[in-house]
């Protein structure tokens, strides 16, 4: 199964993700088959690539609920 998620990066105390399209049974910060945005929760900075977000939707891919959160308040 295919997830859309967060992967986290960036330094102590100042994180950073990237939104990733990855095998549900991968690790966090593991191996991804795309990265379609980011977000930066200090900034509230939160970037997507809308297409590639509704192709993987179209596919089969779920997404987190943290990722679905994110889409949500997008949308407001």
């Amino acid at each position: 199964m295919v997830k859309i998620r967060l992967s986290r990066s960036g330094r102590k105390n100042y994180p950073f993700y990237h939104i990733v399209i990855t095998e549900a049974r991968e690790k966090r910060e593991s191996k991804f088959i795309e990265i379609i945005g980011n977000y930066s929760p200090i900034t509230k900075v939160f970037n997507i690539k809308k297409d590639r977000y509704d192709y993987w939707l179209s596919v089969g891919a779920k997404p987190t609920q943290t990722v679905s959160n994110l889409i949500k308040k997008l949308k407001e």
